[in-house]
């Protein structure tokens, strides 16, 4: 019997900088997001879960404050059925800041779809999805082909205002039922058989 209750989608904005777009583009993915009734959406913002660059050395635990940090993160990708990534283009390539929770975590992400929301400048953000569609190869994911990119997104996304792009909107349609066309067999798949 096939599973129809709604796939768990982790929303993660990737950017941690003070002068950051990333919240305003995850608000109108998340606005997007809403209007699937197949998806139960949460928001990871990697502000909010600080981890060391440095990683422990095998063996080692971590201090009490990262490990908390470290099990609260855990908890919340392996509870997600799919991604979508919402990342800037910083120098060509993506935030250093999801560098370091893709290095921290493998299991978690294994056997799931992923999705990539980009924004930047003339490329909007798009050689930092290329990019990281050869990190996720390694973590055993599905990336799905359709992409959501904001060019000049400074433009697009003045404080207050409400992005009305009509292409943007139907990219993320379509990103969406990639994303959920490779959530559900893939759920099912790890549930009857765990990955790796």
């Amino acid at each position: 019997m096939t599973d129809i209750s709604p796939l768990r989608l982790a929303v993660i904005t990737a950017s941690v900088r003070d002068t950051r777009l990333g919240p305003a583009v995850s608000e109108w993915v998340l606005a997007q997001a809403a209007t699937r009734p197949e998806l139960d959406v949460s928001l990871i913002d990697l502000l909010d879960h600080p981890l060391p660059l440095v990683l422990p050395a095998p063996g080692r635990s971590p201090e009490p404050e990262v490990a908390a940090t470290r099990d609260r993160l855990s908890t919340q990708l392996a509870r997600a059925d799919a991604f979508v990534i919402v990342t800037p283009e910083y120098n060509h390539s993506f935030p250093a800041s999801l560098k370091n929770v893709l290095d921290w975590f493998l299991t978690e992400w294994a056997g799931k779809p992923v999705g990539f929301v980009s924004y930047g400048g003339h490329a909007g953000g798009l050689r930092a999805v290329e990019q990281l569609r050869l990190v996720f190869a390694e973590l055993h994911t599905v990336t799905v082909r359709e992409t959501v990119s904001f060019h000049h997104a400074w433009e697009q996304f003045p404080v207050g205002t409400t992005v009305t792009d009509a292409g943007a909107a139907a990219a993320a349609k379509t990103l969406f039922d990639q994303l959920v066309w490779w959530a559900r067999p893939l759920r099912a798949a790890r549930a009857e058989h765990p990955y790796g």
